[in-house]
Parts: structure tokens; C-alpha cells; sequence
């Protein structure tokens, strides 16, 4: 069986159709056409992140890869093992989904929803996603109004719990309003829980958001988060490695987490059991050299234990937008001083300081007491004692000096600044 091809476009008009998704683009030349209807096939035929499958598209391109695949080997023998050192188990896997593939219809499928079908050599392609090596996907298909290329690179995953706490959604909304109100892409998988409450963070924030689906794009999962992912591709991107209509399973989750962490400058883990996926796109992202962050949790709650356990590694703790930036953003973008408010009496100079912490907490105090107690003579006391009552630290009663009864005002050092 040979490699199917689309057919030639004889028309005399080379002008792409304004219309047409950059992924269609056929008047780009036949080279390009092959390798993304090859890539198309094998995207149906080949499981996300299968390295076999890579090394070999990798040496002979997508489109060498099918004719080996559906046809004799170029040039050798008509017994020669197309595939050495790969299991016949998986070579057949391959070929029988490949030759049931529809890549016309699939491609079809996608430009009706006014999406497109990105490879790798296209200028949208991020590639940042290289860095996967064989494990890279075959191509994207994308929805969505925005440059999936410009946007990665400026763009922090948050992941976490699919049954997280009220405290972890509204940690994952913050995070992601904050980002978003920075110029910031939040990342995410569009499941519940963490995922979902970081994507409408972004969008309240009338921000960047990019879902990435282990499923086809137009068949949006989890069926509860249906309206959620019509909001992402209309304000943001919904990406996917599998073709239109395709289903989930447990293994192309965990497998999909890899592109999160490899789209992304880092990943934000925002509670997590010791076995949560959301640690897999924290390690994939460690392994790639991007950064790894996690919110801290009570050390009473399993839902943060696996975060906790990130964080006696090498992961770095954050807790707001700014930490986060701080980390993967330019030279120069620190977050502000965290440290507790000024109090009156830090202001005091050390010697009137001295004197107002030998006031007594109770009852009217001599001065030759407070002297004796401040290691200052009775004058230098009484001198200071007027200071600290004209400011409003001290009153006089009788012969006695005694504290006001005033109260310090509440602290805002959680928000920050200096």
C-alpha cells in the first residue's frame, strides 16, 4: 500500500485562500503539504509521546516514515525489516491505524471548527517543544484566535488537584488573576478542580489562558467543563495532540502533562496527593530545565502532601503572582519585600526606646524607678518620659509614669511591599 497523499492543486491562482488555517496552507509548496498529511496520519497511527515512533520520523521524516510504514522500503529488500530494533507487536499497532486514518477528513474536520493543524517547521510551532526530543508531539491541533508560538513564550502552568479544597481553588483563581493582570499565559489541563479554577482566573481577568486536551478538540473533556473550553478558544487556545473525535484514556493524561511542562517557562503545583499526575508535569518540567513551584498547604492535608514533598526537593515555594514571576521572568522583575509594618516605636531613637521599655505594664511607675531601670539619670529620664508622653506612648499619674492604653493597629503584611 503506498502513502496517501492530497492532490495536486492545479489551479493557476498561488494565493492561499484568506480563509484557509495557516495549518491548510497548501500554496506553502508539495514539501510541506506531504509532511503535514503524513503527519496527520501518524497522528491517528502513533500514541502521543511514543519514542520509537520519534526516533524513526526523526530520521527519515514523516513522510519516509509512512512509506516505510504502508510500503516496500525505499530501495531495499521487499523482506528487509523496515523498523529494526521496534517490536512487530507495535509496528503493526501502527500500520493497522494508519490505514484506517482519514487525514482529509480530520483536516477538514478542524478548519469547519476554524481551527489548524500545526507541525513542526510551521512559525506558529513552539519550539520550546524540541526540547522533548523523541518524544515530541507529531504536531498540534490548535483552536483558537491567538499565536500559539508568541504565547508560550511568555506563559506559567498551573496544575493540581481534580478534587482540591476550597482553599486550593481559590489559591489556583488568585494565581491566575494575578498573572493574567501582568501580561502573563496561564497554562493549564482543563480538568476540574485546580485546572479549571485557574483558567476562569485568567479569563475573569479578561487574561491569556491555553487548555491543553488529552483528547480530540472538538469533543471538549470533561463534558462538565464543555462551556469552560468554548470560553478558552474564544478568548485563548485550545490545544490537543490527537485528532478530531478522539477519547481519552489514563495514559494519554499523563502523557499530555509532558507538553504542559515543556510549552511553559514553569510549573505551579497547587495541591497534590504523592501520586497526582500534577507531580508528573512538575518532574517533566525539572527534566527539561524549566522551573518547578509549589503552594504550601497544612501539613494536616493529603491533598498538599505531594506539594510538600516537591518542595523538600528542588522545587521553590510561592505563594502569590509576583514570587512566581520573580522566578521565570526577566532579570530585574522581583517581588516586593515581605516583612512586618513599621511600628511608632520602631521610630524612636535608641535611647528613648530604652527608657519606654522600663515603663512598667501596670500602675503608676517614679521616675527614679524607670531611671534606675533604664540605666539613665533621673533627669535624662524625666527628659524622655515628656518626649514619649507628647508622643502619645506615655501619661502621667500623680508622681508616677505609666503607659497609654492604646492599641496597635491591625497588620496588612501578607499584600507585600516595602
Amino acid at each position: 500500500m503506498t502513502t496517501p497523499h492530497p492532490d495536486p492543486d492545479p489551479g493557476p491562482d498561488p494565493t492561499p485562500d484568506p480563509n484557509t488555517p495557516p495549518g491548510l496552507d497548501l500554496a506553502a509548496g508539495p514539501g510541506v503539504a506531504d509532511e503535514r498529511w503524513a503527519r496527520a496520519v501518524l497522528s491517528r497511527a502513533v500514541e502521543p509521546g511514543d519514542e520509537h515512533a520519534g526516533r524513526w520520523i526523526r530520521r527519515h521524516g514523516a513522510v519516509g516514515f509512512l512509506d516505510r510504514l504502508l510500503g516496500p522500503t525505499g530501495g531495499g529488500a521487499a523482506d528487509e525489516d523496515p523498523f529494526p530494533d521496534t517490536g512487530p507487536k507495535r509496528v503493526a499497532s501502527w500500520r493497522l491505524r494508519a490505514t484506517a486514518a482519514d487525514p482529509g477528513r480530520d483536516l477538514a474536520t478542524i478548519q469547519k471548527l476554524g481551527g489548524r493543524f500545526l507541525v513542526p517547521g510551521d512559525t506558529e510551532w513552539p519550539r520550546q517543544l524540541d526540547d522533548l526530543g523523541d518524544a515530541r508531539p507529531l504536531g498540534l491541533w490548535v483552536r483558537g484566535p491567538a499565536d500559539l508560538r508568541t504565547w508560550a513564550l511568555r506563559s506559567v502552568a498551573l496544575v493540581g488537584a481534580r478534587a482540591c479544597t476550597p482553599y486550593g481553588a481559590h489559591t489556583a483563581a488568585d494565581l491566575a488573576t494575578g498573572l493574567a493582570r501582568q501580561g502573563w499565559v496561564v497554562v493549564s489541563g482543563a480538568a476540574y478542580g485546580i485546572d479549571g479554577a485557574a483558567h476562569r482566573g485568567a479569563l475573569a481577568a479578561g487574561g491569556a489562558t491555553v487548555a491543553v486536551l488529552a483528547c480530540g478538540i472538538d469533543t471538549p473533556y470533561p463534558r462538565g467543563h464543555d462551556q469552560l473550553i468554548r470560553r478558552v478558544a474564544e478568548q485563548g487556545l485550545v490545544v490537543g495532540e490527537l485528532p478530531p473525535e478522539s477519547h481519552p484514556t489514563p495514559s494519554r493524561f499523563i502523557l499530555r502533562n509532558r507538553v504542559i511542562a515543556a510549552l511553559t517557562r514553569g510549573t505551579v503545583v497547587i495541591e497534590a496527593q504523592h501520586r497526582s499526575g500534577s507531580l508528573v508535569t512538575a518532574r517533566a518540567a525539572a527534566r527539561l530545565g524549566r522551573h518547578t513551584m509549589g503552594v504550601p498547604g497544612p501539613v494536616t492535608s493529603a491533598l498538599s502532601a505531594g506539594v510538600h514533598e516537591l518542595l523538600r526537593g528542588d522545587a521553590t515555594l510561592v505563594t502569590d503572582a509576583d514570587e512566581i514571576i520573580e522566578l521565570v521572568g526577566d532579570m530585574g522583575q522581583l517581588a516586593p519585600a515581605r516583612r512586618g509594618p513599621v511600628l511608632p516605636r520602631d521610630l524612636l531613637a535608641p535611647a528613648t526606646a530604652q527608657v519606654l521599655e522600663a515603663v512598667p505594664a501596670r500602675g503608676p511607675t517614679p521616675t527614679t524607678v524607670i531611671a534606675r531601670r533604664a540605666g539613665a539619670t533621673p533627669d535624662d529620664t524625666l527628659a524622655k518620659l515628656y518626649e514619649l508622653h507628647s508622643l502619645g506612648f506615655v501619661e502621667r499619674r500623680g508622681e508616677g509614669w505609666q503607659l497609654t492604653n492604646t492599641t496597635t493597629p491591625p497588620s496588612n503584611a501578607r499584600r507585600g511591599g516595602s
